[in-house]
């Protein structure tokens, strides 16, 4: 014999457990917490970005600067190293001293 469905059967549960969902808010504020998550995240990555370009320009300028200034040592050396040669030079030690004699008029 066979009992009915809605009689208690033994070893049987009576209770129907329903899957448990989020609604249709639930769902939106999710979805709007997580696209806030993400902008802040871009927003920060971007200026980090910025503030990197910011140093880079810097640091090209610096080095720029120190371009020129060797360039102009570079010059001074050349300068400094020929006066030297021309006054350790034979030609220069036979030089006379050269003097003013007068003005025409």
């Amino acid at each position: 014999m066979r009992e009915s469905s809605s009689t208690w059967v033994r070893n049987r549960n009576i209770v129907r457990h329903t899957p448990k969902t989020l609604g249709s808010v639930s769902q939106t504020v999710i979805f709007g917490v997580l696209v806030l998550v993400v902008g802040l995240i871009y927003v920060t990555q971007g200026t980090k970005a910025t503030s990197y370009d910011y140093e880079l320009s810097k640091v090209e300028s610096e080095i720029a600067e120190l371009q020129a200034q060797k360039e102009d040592l570079a010059f001074e050396r050349s300068k400094l190293t020929s006066i030297g040669a021309n006054s350790s030079s034979e030609v220069a030690a036979n030089m006379e001293v050269g003097q003013v004699s007068g003005y025409a008029e």
